[in-house]
């Protein structure tokens, strides 16, 4: 955390620091109110009953309750915050390479990625962490895990762990690196010719690197691709453009921009561009947003692409990052997105200045083929496709971890290659173990459930024999929204 000292002047430096231009010469009218702030920082740090915490005050205080005025995406970095802003447009994060799975009281290590501060401490695929920095986490609900893992990944951390079917407790010892994490993070076959292929944000490298994922996977020879978005908070514009520009012919406009002080601007793909032309079906949820949207509405609106999920999150406003004095940074809300469609992706906003600006019309809005499309924020799919629904038994198999703890004890005593397969033999020793933990369906309820109980497990043994990356293959060829998508593709399992 930045720490030096303030004074009266500073505060009065900082709060007169705005990206308006010269031109505009807002000094004249706001003077006067910058003198009544500044007489209120003065009273405070000279008759305050404790010691004033300038940081506090101007960072947590002044700043973030005159934005909070304009909308809720206008937000001041202090400058830890706009450090992590800038390491997360590079893809770039302090962690200890650990992807771990997290439940009420337990923490299971899945993987230890490669060369990662926690590989080279000894951390394995099975290994549960019992206590971070000497607090047990048997006790610590879901959100207090969540926040005690993050705090601990930004400094040194010893942790206590315990090796699969060991009763003796190790002390590791670990200091976070940067830990690159690309935002193209999964890319298969999904099905024969057909590639799947998740983007979890857009950064500066996401359009070559969904280039590269798709020419892996066959390039123009594929026979359709399943582009997964869900979750996708967004980033940087120009990637979404980037990308969006590898399915669109050249020229086909992207999005257009309009705002009070923003001229109306478009976007549109290169005119040298060559894009790949199999059948692409998009992915989505009430988690993509921004940038996501960007992409999912130009490739909807040109029929492009036909979208599968729940609508996505609504967020269509252009924002501008400035930096400011000490190390610190603004994100200001400047104008909109609109689809090629005349869509605007901004979901309504209520009790800020823009209120009435994000009242839009629900359309319907006309795609290139004349299709019907649905405005009035976010981006509606094509076909609504829920998350299959968890049933009592899958809820409690998930919640106590013993599918993790049973890969474990399995990959023991047993060799598991890729090409796994969930024998009866192996139902039957897990239906054995489940009932050692008081876990003793019917036989109803198990053989219902048998083919999700199988995939279920086979995920976990693969994630923890070869990685995260091949248990999430297994898991998507069961998940609801991809099997649609399929189906439209034809290419269904």
């Amino acid at each position: 955390m930045w720490r030096s000292k303030f004074t009266t002047a500073a505060f009065a430096g900082i709060l007169a620091c705005c990206p308006l231009g010269a031109a505009d010469d807002p000094a004249a009218s706001l003077a006067p109110e910058l003198k009544r702030i500044i007489s209120v920082y003065a009273a405070a740090e000279r008759e305050a009953a404790d010691p004033v915490s300038a940081e506090a005050l101007l960072f947590q205080g002044a700043i973030p309750s005159m934005l909070r005025t304009l909308d809720p995406h206008s937000v001041f970095f202090d400058p830890d915050q706009f450090e992590q802003l800038k390491q997360m447009q590079q893809g770039e994060q302090k962690g200890f390479g650990t992807v771990v799975s997290v439940l009420p009281g337990r923490v299971i290590v899945l993987q230890a990625l490669a060369g990662s501060p926690a590989a080279k401490a000894g951390l394995a695929a099975g290994d549960e962490i019992l206590a971070v920095n000497n607090i047990a986490l048997a006790r610590l609900e879901f959100e207090q895990l969540i926040g005690l893992l993050s705090e601990a990944r930004q400094k040194q951390a010893t942790l206590h762990v315990r090796h699969p079917g060991e009763s003796a407790v190790q002390q590791i010892t670990m200091s976070p690196e940067l830990v690159n994490t690309p935002s193209v993070d999964r890319v298969f076959l999904v099905a024969p010719r057909t590639g799947y292929l998740r983007i979890t944000a857009f950064e500066t490298e996401t359009g070559k690197l969904v280039k590269q994922a798709i020419e892996k996977l066959g390039g123009e020879y594929l026979r359709g691709l399943v582009l997964d978005l869900r979750d996708n908070p967004g980033g940087d514009v120009a990637a979404a453009v980037e990308t969006a520009g590898l399915f669109l012919s050249p020229g086909q406009l992207i999005f257009t921009i309009t705002g009070r002080s923003h001229k109306s601007e478009d976007a549109r793909v290169d005119k040298l561009a060559t894009p790949y032309t199999f059948p692409l079906a998009v992915l989505v949820n009430g988690k993509s947003a921004s940038a996501s949207e960007i992409v999912t509405g130009a490739l909807q609106d040109h029929d492009r692409a036909f979208v599968f999920g729940e609508p996505s999150y609504g967020k269509g406003l252009v924002q501008q990052v400035y930096p400011l004095v000490a190390n610190t940074g603004l994100a200001l809300t400047t104008a909109f997105y609109y689809t090629p469609s005349g869509r605007s992706i901004q979901k309504p906003l209520a009790g800020g200045q823009l209120d009435k600006a994000t009242t839009v019309k629900q359309g319907p809005f006309k795609t290139d083929s004349g299709r019907a499309v649905r405005g009035g924020g976010g981006i509606q799919p094509d076909e609504v496709v829920h998350p299959e629904a968890q049933t009592r038994l899958r809820l409690v198999l998930d919640a106590t971890g013993l599918f993790t703890t049973y890969a474990a004890e399995y990959l023991r005593d047993h060799d598991a290659g890729e090409d796994f397969e969930v024998t009866g033999a192996v139902l039957d020793e897990l239906r054995v173990f489940l009932s050692a933990h008081s876990i003793q369906p019917g036989i109803g309820e198990w053989l219902a459930e048998r083919d999700w109980i199988s995939s279920r497990l086979k995920q976990e043994v693969l994630t923890l024999k070869f990685g995260v990356a091949k248990g999430d293959e297994v898991e998507m060829r069961r998940d609801a929204v991809v099997n649609a998508a399929l189906k439209k593709l034809g290419a269904a399992n």
